[in-house]
Order: C-alpha cells, then sequence, then structure tokens
C-alpha cells in the first residue's frame, strides 16, 4: 500500500492517562495522576486542525478516564466543528446527568462503556475497585434515560471466558447498539495476566462461537484485538470474502493511537514510537513513519502470517507478535491456521 493511500479510518486519543480504575489487565497500567506532558487543550486543537486536513476518521477520545481531563467537551467540541465524528470511552462511573448532557451538547454521538462480567464480582474482580459495575451500570442507565447512543465493549480472558453468553445478553437488556469484543492483548498491566490469555485453540473455538452468533444476535458484534476472526469469516462465507472491509489488524493502516504526550503508534496494545504530533506533526508522521510503512507492505511480514491466503483480510495481531517474538511482523502467535502453502510445504 502507498503511503499516500493510507486510508486513516479512526484514531484513538488518549487525551489523558489519569484513571479512576486499576483494571488488571490495562494496557497503560493507569493511575488516578497527574501525568506530566499532556497534550494542551491549543495542542489537541491543533492536531485535530491537522487531521482535517487530509483525513475524516473517527475519532475516539479515551484514556484513563477521558472525564477527568476539565476541557474534554470543548476538545470535543472542536473536532465536531472541525466536521469529525467525535465518539468517546469513559468508564461508566462519572456518567453523572450533568456529564452526559455536556456529552451530548459537544456533539459526541455514541460512548462506549466496558463490562467484563454480568456481575459485580467478575466485572470488579478485573477492575480491581469496588463498586465499579454497580457505578458503570447506573451511568449507562443514566444515558440510555437521556439518549446517548452506547456500546458495551468487553475484554475477554480465562477468567470471564465461560460467561461471554451473559454478557451478551446483558448488553442486550441494557440496550446497546453494539457489543465490541476484545481478546486480551498482553502489555501494560495485561503482561501481569499473560496465564489468563487464551490458549489459540480457545480463541478459535470463540471467535467460531461469535462467528456463528453474529447473524442471530440483535445487536451489532465486533470483534478486536482479533484479527483472525475475519479468516475464519472469509472461510465460512466465501462468497463474502471480497466484501470484508479493511483487514482484522488495522493497526498502522487505517488506524492509529496518539498517546497522552501526543506519540503515535499502530495501535495502543503497540506502542512503538512512530513519530509525535509535537515534533513531526501528526500528517508527516502518519504518512512517513517505518513503522507504519512496513505495516502497509505484506510482502514484509514473516512467518506463516507472509504466506498467508488470508493475510489480506487478517494480516494477523501485530502487537501479539510483538510481545511474543519481539518482532511486529513477526507471525500471529495465538492463530491455529495453517495457510495452503505452508502446508503444502510441510507435506513435501
Amino acid at each position: 500500500m502507498d503511503k499516500q493511500n493510507a486510508n486513516l479510518r479512526m484514531v484513538a486519543w488518549e487525551v489523558t492517562r489519569s484513571c479512576n480504575l486499576s483494571c488488571a489487565h490495562c494496557r497503560a497500567s493507569s493511575k488516578h495522576g497527574p501525568y506530566p506532558g499532556e497534550l494542551s487543550k491549543e495542542e489537541c486543537f491543533k492536531v485535530l486542525d491537522e487531521i482535517v486536513s487530509f483525513a475524516k476518521p473517527v475519532i475516539i477520545l479515551t484514556g484513563g478516564e477521558p472525564l477527568l481531563r476539565e476541557d474534554i467537551f470543548e476538545i470535543a467540541a472542536y473536532g465536531k466543528k472541525c466536521g469529525l465524528v467525535m465518539v468517546m470511552a469513559p468508564n461508566g462511573l462519572l456518567l453523572t446527568d450533568e456529564n452526559i448532557k455536556k456529552i451530548i451538547a459537544s456533539g459526541i454521538k455514541r460512548i462506549s462503556v466496558s463490562l467484563d462480567g454480568p456481575n459485580a464480582k467478575i466485572h470488579d474482580n478485573l477492575r480491581q475497585v469496588p463498586g465499579a459495575f454497580d457505578g458503570a451500570i447506573a451511568g449507562i442507565k443514566r444515558a440510555k434515560k437521556l439518549g446517548l447512543e452506547f456500546q458495551i465493549n468487553s475484554t475477554i480472558t480465562k477468567r470471564n471466558i465461560q460467561y461471554l453468553p451473559e454478557m451478551m445478553k446483558l448488553a442486550k437488556d441494557l440496550g446497546a447498539a453494539a457489543h465490541h469484543i476484545f481478546l486480551l492483548v498482553p502489555t501494560g498491566r495485561g503482561k501481569d495476566m499473560e496465564k489468563e490469555e487464551l490458549s489459540p485453540l480457545e480463541y478459535e473455538e470463540t471467535l467460531k462461537f461469535l462467528e456463528k452468533e453474529k447473524n442471530n444476535f440483535p445487536l451489532q458484534i465486533k470483534v478486536t484485538c482479533a484479527p483472525h476472526y475475519n479468516r475464519i469469516l472469509a472461510q465460512n462465507n466465501p462468497q463474502t470474502a471480497g466484501s470484508l472491509r479493511g483487514r482484522g489488524c488495522m493497526g498502522g493502516v487505517s488506524f492509529c493511537f496518539i498517546s497522552h504526550v501526543g506519540e503515535l503508534s499502530p495501535c495502543g496494545y503497540l506502542e512503538l514510537k512512530c513519530g509525535n504530533v509535537r515534533k513531526e506533526g501528526f500528517k508527516k508522521a502518519w504518512l512517513e513513519s517505518e513503522v507504519f510503512n512496513n505495516l502497509r507492505d505484506f510482502s514484509r511480514f514473516k512467518g506463516k502470517c507472509g504466506v498467508c491466503e488470508f493475510r489480506y483480510v487478517c494480516a494477523g495481531c501485530r502487537a501479539r507478535a510483538y510481545a511474543k517474538c519481539g518482532d511486529y511482523l513477526s507471525d500471529e502467535p495465538y492463530c491455529i491456521y495453517q495457510p495452503a502453502v505452508a502446508k503444502e510445504q510441510s507435506e513435501t
């Protein structure tokens, strides 16, 4: 893919690293803070101006807890004024009536709130703050009442995989617009949960379950940090394989992450420094970073990902490759699929 044609579709922006939770799987190991060096409001406005000068991605205001940033509504409103779709990822505990009304007034169309269990015992165990579940549920219900669209995000590990059907039902019963399923990536505090990561076979079975459920479940199901879900979709529905939008791993290709201090990286789980908005500026870093351009070139992929016939819809999780192998271009360590070329070579 030529760098000039890199189609920026989504930006996750860690507007602050400060957080009121202490989640066991947090990629940033966030705590309350404050964190020095965070971008000022004026710098945030400048970044939004630069992004809109060449692309119109969805901007996800995340953290940490974005509602801990006092000027968050001004940043959201400025992005909306620039013509960008602005969304937010709060944890739910600060979703007071006042904050929800401010979120709506700022032009934010949807929020995402994470629920990692169908009840307080399971959710709070992962979030490591008593009352996190009840607070999130109360915030979600207030959002629903005031007309703010929301989706539920859930991170799946060995700790909660057996409750996935119950979590899906909870998302439906709460009135969510969608349920986004994340598969744990062992970075940040998540490194300490490496033994709780699903095995490759468990990943495969979970993705197959979700593929079967997606046509019957009343909400949109989106699977994140498990790019070989697209491979399963293509295998089971070959007639629609060509219509799969983008590929499973969008990091550095149509998605990027901005840290609280302005560092660009392919995603929040693959924090390779690809430039800084204060130094190179966003556009230059996005188009010229060696890492980004390597990720856009399928010929650079190694191992079975490099020869897999599904690499154009999957590409493997680059963050897991880096975490496990120290090489972001290595093959996906949690995919059990044997590409046709590799299979033929092993049989000769």
